[in-house]
């Protein structure tokens, strides 16, 4: 995938990077089951109807809140949780973090009315697979269905360029806590532009002409020094806080 840059704001083509993500073996199955979480009855009809009408893939149950949820989901086969976010009770972030403690191979995919960078980030930390709005079509729905299940994420271009704008307008807003106080390695500082960049790990490793394993190590050191969890989360807080000159 080729990254295009204007002065100022990398476009939209950057932050599908997709591919930098670390893909999981998957088992594969014929049907992928399928719970919806909304407090609106007529959006989960209407969503579980969609969803029908798509191949591969069945809604298994519903629940009206994060709360109903989680007393719930222990006793449900499901893949993919489709998950509001504003919700009465336990929301979206509650419900998709303690989820994911106890079931870390399930795919969540958020959905929300909102651009809203604070819930994108929140919902990012909590564990997402992806995160697409409601006002999204069948054929985005199916194309996040169908990128979660094979291990990668998926998210909205609308959300994605609406906070690249975003982060590229807040001159000095919020003052970086990014370099000054994030002590990186020359070789940390040096996989870290690669991956923002758009370089899968096996990439970076032959272009660095160093082991998989290596350059594993190191992202997973940068995991650990800026506090995210994955890949998405890193790139975002790179260039939120400026560690690095792209």
């Amino acid at each position: 995938m080729k990254i295009l840059m204007l002065p100022g704001i990398l476009l939209l083509e950057f932050i599908y990077f997709l591919y930098t993500f670390d893909k999981i073996s998957i088992k594969v199955k014929d049907i992928y089951k399928i719970f919806i979480v909304d407090d609106h009855k007529i959006f989960r009809e209407g969503l579980a109807f969609m969803i029908s009408k798509m191949k591969g893939y069945e809604v298994v149950g519903e629940a009206s809140n994060g709360k109903a949820f989680l007393d719930i989901i222990d006793k449900i086969d499901a893949d993919i949780v489709l998950m509001d976010i504003s919700m009465p009770g336990i929301d979206g972030i509650e419900a998709t973090t303690r989820v994911l403690e106890k079931r870390p191979d399930l795919k969540i995919i958020a959905l929300t009315m909102f651009c809203d960078e604070e819930y994108y980030y929140k919902m990012i930390q909590a564990g997402v697979s992806g995160y697409i709005l409601k006002e999204s079509g069948k054929e985005e729905l199916a194309t996040a269905l169908d990128t979660v299940i094979t291990g990668e994420n998926y998210f909205s271009q609308k959300i994605l360029h609406n906070i690249l704008v975003n982060l590229n307008n807040s001159k000095s807003v919020n003052k970086p806590t990014g370099p000054q106080d994030i002590k990186l390695t020359k070789r940390e500082t040096e996989i870290l532009t690669l991956i923002c960049q758009g370089l899968s790990n096996a990439e970076i490793s032959d272009k660095l002409c160093l082991s998989l394993r290596t350059i594993e190590g190191h992202k997973s050191n940068l995991f650990s020094k800026t506090g995210v969890k994955n890949s998405v989360s890193l790139v975002m807080f790179s260039m939120k806080n400026k560690l690095v000159d792209l």
